[in-house]
């Protein structure tokens, strides 16, 4: 009866200690969550802190001010530059490299046709003015004996400097068409009109018409199309420098295989044939 009781007394006190040791843990996990929960309220608030009453900029790059390098508020402001200053480098570099290769596409085919990565059209051409590249001058304005107006310009460079041919010949002046198609056409010419004071007195218009003409010649058809005419009415210039004028026009025309492409001009004894300012080209679109 004894031995009884003392084992029941004997369980009793071993299930208090499990629920006391319980009790203890459990009282133990809810402190010190609750402490940690504090720490880290304490310290968003701190870093919040930092950033609304310190300045990024001060004694980052002070190399004499070791005392706020053990600060938290340092660390935490350095930390920040450090991770806004990275994102706006990489965003800066993803932005300036786009722009670069976007410029770079449209000047590079014609600069150097066969950088790789930069696709020609199929069929492409871009000439450039060539000193002495007019006929003979004929009368303004009237009909040549080959059926067209104007005075036309002989040569153009296919293959030296921002000239190049893709698929495409270049003879007599003439743009050879390979293949059938929708083809954009362009042409620049460039005009140096001289002053009245260069003229020395010459007997002069007030004005004069520069025109340029773009021609296509077929085989089938014996007297050349006129495709697209441009002009300017100008006046001769009264002062000490010379007048300087450009007619630029560009369209798209259907072609056949064996059309020729040619360009000609008014007032030719006053065009200069300058490569970047006089050109004639055209590539297939479609």
């Amino acid at each position: 009866m004894a031995i009884s009781i003392s084992v029941q007394c004997l369980g009793i006190i071993i299930l208090a200690a499990i629920l006391l040791q319980t009790i203890a843990v459990a009282v133990s996990f809810i402190y010190f969550n609750k402490v940690l929960s504090t720490m880290r309220e304490s310290f968003s608030r701190s870093s919040v802190s930092c950033l609304i009453n310190t300045n990024l900029h001060s004694g980052l790059d002070d190399p004499a001010s070791e005392d706020k390098k053990s600060d938290p508020c340092w660390q935490v402001t350095k930390q920040l530059r450090y991770h806004i200053e990275k994102k706006m480098a990489d965003r800066f570099q993803k932005e300036i490299s786009g722009a670069m290769r976007n410029k770079l596409t449209g000047v590079l085919p014609m600069l150097s046709p066969g950088v790789r990565g930069v696709p020609l059209p199929e069929v492409a051409a871009h000439v450039t003015g060539v000193v002495s590249s007019l006929a003979p001058p004929t009368a303004e304005s009237s009909w040549s004996s080959g059926g067209y107006l104007g005075e036309r310009i002989r040569m153009w460079e296919g293959k030296r400097g921002l000239s190049f041919l893709q698929n495409m010949e270049l003879r007599g002046g003439e743009l050879l068409v390979p293949k059938a198609g929708l083809y954009y056409i362009y042409a620049q010419t460039y005009f140096r009109l001289p002053s009245l004071v260069e003229m020395e007195g010459d007997a002069k218009e007030d004005g004069a018409q520069l025109v340029q003409y773009i021609y296509k010649k077929m085989s089938s058809y014996t007297v050349p199309i006129l495709l697209m005419k441009s002009l300017r009415s100008v006046c001769w210039p009264r002062g000490q420098e010379p007048g300087l004028f450009s007619l630029h026009q560009a369209g798209t025309a259907f072609l056949q295989p064996a059309d020729r492409l040619f360009v000609t001009v008014s007032n030719a004894s006053t065009m200069e044939m300058d490569g970047r300012a006089s050109y004639f080209g055209a590539f297939l679109v479609g």
